[in-house]
């Protein structure tokens, strides 16, 4: 019966469907993720940038802040 009622909501005229923007939003996903990847690649390099002294203030070592800051933007 699940069958049926799928095939029959398949079979509806242009008029009744409802309309789809899922591109759109689709799109919005793809800008935010490349927004929040290269927001990850510069403080990722920034963090690199940083002094010992800096480093110690924020509570880190260099040995931390090398492995983070050499990560991949997307991880």
């Amino acid at each position: 019966m699940g069958t049926i009622e799928t095939m029959s909501g398949a079979c509806r005229s242009a008029e009744t469907r409802p309309v789809r923007q899922k591109s759109v939003f689709g799109l919005a996903n793809v800008v935010a993720r490349f927004a929040l990847w290269r927001d990850k690649r510069r403080s990722r390099l920034d963090l690199l940038d940083l002094t010992d002294e800096q480093l110690r203030d924020v509570g880190i070592s260099r040995s931390q802040a090398q492995r983070e800051g050499l990560r991949p933007f997307w991880d």
